[in-house]
């Protein structure tokens, strides 16, 4: 079916993309991987060419474009290279850590923050996942107290994207402990702080390249003009913007099942078994057949939702739909895609083989399927109960 989800200017953005991974990326991939850490450089490099801090307004640096589909070109673009630990980072820094700013911040701080975030020269991060509480964000343990003008916070924050190279992290703390959901507050914490370090840099099954990392607060004071929304708010802030998280999760997720498609057509369209490409068996064609129709149906899915992003009416119940059901399908086509490269497919030097281990994290991080699931049975009991 025919696509009319972009129009020319998103299409003449893709060629200043594809001209960026071809010169900064490509080259550069199996080093990142090898090395366990992307190259800071190329962060500054994607500031210089316009593709970081599309959101923000170009008075603090940025494009001031907020049509959700300029990310979308990026990602595919990313996905067909198999640049997955390069897009996540990228995705916490333009659909999670800025537009936490830009809605949240006082002109203070977004003079303070946004301009480096544009440049690259500022790397960001969210801390909200803890040791002992992943999907259950009430359970945090991590604690910000009032200290005159300043907050002092204590705590482990653990699976932070950007942990190592980030140069702001902001930081979901308790700040009113009998409060349940109302006691969370956001606190930015800067690089430099005193009591703010590091911890190792996990060793992951794939995003081999992606810096997560564990994060320690230890009595790191911050001023009060850190504050980052409304005291108490914190948990509310929060669930208000897990909707853009998750959709952005979930058209990477539709990408690179798209990708894994086209070079599994590619290759078994040239790979020859028994006299013969292993694309004109049958099996092989009533598999292919079946995952191209799951994507492609599902493509449909997600540009809607896409085009409901941009306009503000997309709700967290269909982001939740968008998020399980998408990541479900990339972890189910690229198991399938590898499999029909046979030996080949567990080779690193095929794309195919990443896209595999990089994608299972995928029905994880931004909310598990299971918790997708929770949030749309949770809307049909409350649509019953209004009937």
């Amino acid at each position: 079916m025919q696509r009319t989800l972009y129009d020319q200017d998103h299409e003449d953005f893709r060629a200043i993309v594809r001209e960026f991974i071809t010169r900064e990326v490509a080259p550069q991939q199996q080093h990142w991987e090898q090395r366990h850490l992307i190259d800071r450089a190329v962060w500054t490099a994607a500031g210089k060419q316009g593709l970081l801090g599309l959101a923000a307004p170009e008075e603090y640096g940025g494009a001031g474009q907020h049509d959700f589909r300029f990310r979308a070109v990026m990602m595919e673009e990313f996905a067909r290279v198999g640049a997955a630990s390069l897009q996540s980072g990228f995705a916490v820094q333009d659909d999670i850590v800025l537009p936490y700013l830009l809605d949240l911040g006082t002109e203070e701080q977004k003079r303070r923050w946004v301009p480096g975030m544009c440049t690259g020269e500022t790397v960001g991060a969210i801390a909200m996942t803890e040791p002992g509480a992943g999907s259950d964000l009430q359970g945090i343990r991590t604690t910000a107290v009032r200290d005159g003008d300043d907050w002092i916070i204590d705590g482990t924050k653990t699976f932070i994207t950007n942990g190592i190279h980030a140069d702001l992290v902001i930081v979901a703390a308790r700040t009113d402990p009998a409060a349940g959901a109302k006691g969370i507050s956001l606190f930015v914490v800067e690089r430099d702080a005193p009591g703010f370090t590091r911890g190792r840099k996990l060793e992951k099954v794939g995003l081999h390249a992606q810096d997560t990392a564990e994060l320690f607060f230890d009595a790191v004071r911050v001023p009060a003009g850190n504050l980052l929304g409304s005291e108490g708010e914190g948990f509310v802030h929060l669930m208000e913007r897990l909707p853009r998280e998750r959709m952005s999760i979930a058209v990477f997720a539709q990408c690179v099942a798209e990708a894994a498609l086209d070079w599994t057509l590619d290759y078994a369209a040239d790979r020859q078994a028994f006299g013969q490409a292993i694309g004109d068996f049958q099996h092989s064609r009533f598999l292919l057949a079946e995952l191209v129709t799951h994507t492609e149906v599902t493509r449909a899915y997600i540009d809607k939702a896409i085009t409901e992003l941009i306009a503000g009416t997309l709700t967290a119940v269909d982001a939740a739909k968008a998020k399980w059901w998408a990541t479900e399908l990339q972890t189910r086509v690229t198991d399938r895609c590898l499999q029909l490269h046979g030996g080949y497919g567990y080779m690193l030097e095929y794309p195919i083989a990443r896209a595999f281990i990089d994608a299972r994290i995928q029905t994880i991080y931004g909310g598990t399927t299971e918790i997708m699931k929770e949030i749309i049975g949770r809307d049909l009991a409350r649509r019953k109960a209004d009937r």
